[in-house]
């Protein structure tokens, strides 16, 4: 093993032999003459154990957890933008009918409701928390999707049976659907209650945005 030898006189730091150990000789940079530490003099710095689970040979049987980052994703991206485009094709078709069917808010409702759920999860999600994909991801998708339709479904039955409300009485229904739009975005997809209020709040300006342009009517003027 070599040894760490630093020149009182130049600092010039240089490695000789161990078989040099105890010997004097000159610097090779100031010539002067220095004393080469025996072995004992010798400071070596072991490495912390690990603290992980090793085999009978001492070898590590673990491995670290490796976080992956999914803040992004081309795909999803892809497939948010694809069904955006496809809905405001047919709001503008909607838009120049003369009538139309109670169903139509409904089923905008549902089918954007999982792209929606989606695209504001891997956006707004906590990143000090393991995102969910795969299969768990899907049916938190779909449950926090249905909920957001529920909710539209329940506004609309309640124009069907009272009537189109003014805006003051408007106010605590919202109030109410985006309290339990939230609670549904933290139960499902474990974000913040402030911020699941802002992930359905999207939701709910997108499709409500969506519905005036088309011009369904969903309050008394």
């Amino acid at each position: 093993m070599p040894l760490t030898v630093v020149c009182p006189g130049c600092k010039k730091r240089f490695s000789v032999s161990e078989k040099f150990a105890g010997q004097k000789g000159p610097c090779p940079k100031c010539k002067i003459e220095i004393t080469i530490p025996s072995l004992e003099d010798q400071v070596v710095i072991h490495a912390p154990e690990s603290e992980t689970l090793k085999d009978s040979k001492g070898k590590s049987v673990s491995k670290p957890i490796l976080r992956e980052e999914t803040r992004f994703s081309p795909k999803i991206a892809a497939g948010i933008g694809a069904a955006v485009l496809v809905v405001l094709v047919l709001a503008i078709i909607l838009r120049s009918s003369e009538s139309i069917p109670t169903i139509i808010p409904l089923l905008g409702a549902i089918l954007l409701a999982p792209p929606i759920v989606l695209g504001g999860y891997t956006f707004l999600r906590n990143d000090e928390l393991e995102p969910w994909d795969g299969k768990d991801l899907l049916i938190r998708v779909l449950a926090c999707g249905g909920a957001y339709a529920f909710l539209w479904a329940a506004y609309w039955y309640i124009i069907y049976n009272w009537g189109l409300l003014s805006l003051p009485m408007m106010i605590p229904i919202v109030v109410a659907m985006v309290f339990a739009g939230a609670f549904a975005a933290y139960a499902s997809l474990d974000l913040d209650f402030l911020i699941a209020a802002v992930h359905y709040g999207f939701y709910l300006l997108v499709t409500g945005g969506l519905a005036l342009f088309i011009g369904i009517e969903m309050f008394a003027k």
